[in-house]
């Protein structure tokens, strides 16, 4: 991703995390957030992914123990992380130029992408709440 894109990704993050509620950002003090343009060739593969074609079709991942599944136990646990994945979110989002489909459905935009920032963060943080993904594609973060 260019250094232009990035800043602008970059400042659409931080409009969405400056909409958060003050609860979800004493969250993500506890738990890192950490943004990539793309994931690395051993975390798609870990995940099962392939490297060459699905390298911008993850957006983003949430590691560590939900806190529906801790107990004391877990105290020795790496801590969590959130990871965005700007080239992910992109994609899914339409690129940032704006389009229609042949059914004209709109894609692309700055406001896409923002659109698609928020619904990926909130997507992993309800990862962090024990959410599955058919909770999280019941409450439209899928």
């Amino acid at each position: 991703m260019k250094k232009d894109e990035r800043e602008r990704f970059d400042a659409l993050l931080g409009d969405v995390l400056h909409e958060l509620p003050p609860r979800l950002h004493t969250l993500l003090e506890e738990s890192p957030l950490i943004v990539e343009d793309y994931p690395s060739r051993e975390l798609l593969e870990e995940l099962g992914m392939d490297p060459e074609s699905e390298r911008s079709s993850l957006c983003g991942l949430h590691s560590g123990t939900p806190l529906t599944e801790r107990s004391y136990l877990h105290d020795a646990d790496m801590p969590e992380t959130i990871h965005l994945f700007r080239e992910g979110i992109v994609s899914q989002a339409g690129g940032w130029e704006t389009w229609e489909d042949e059914e004209g459905t709109g894609w692309g935009g700055e406001k896409k992408v923002r659109e698609e920032i928020r619904i990926t963060l909130l997507h992993e943080i309800g990862h962090h709440f024990g959410l599955e993904e058919d909770d999280l594609e019941e409450l439209g973060y899928g």
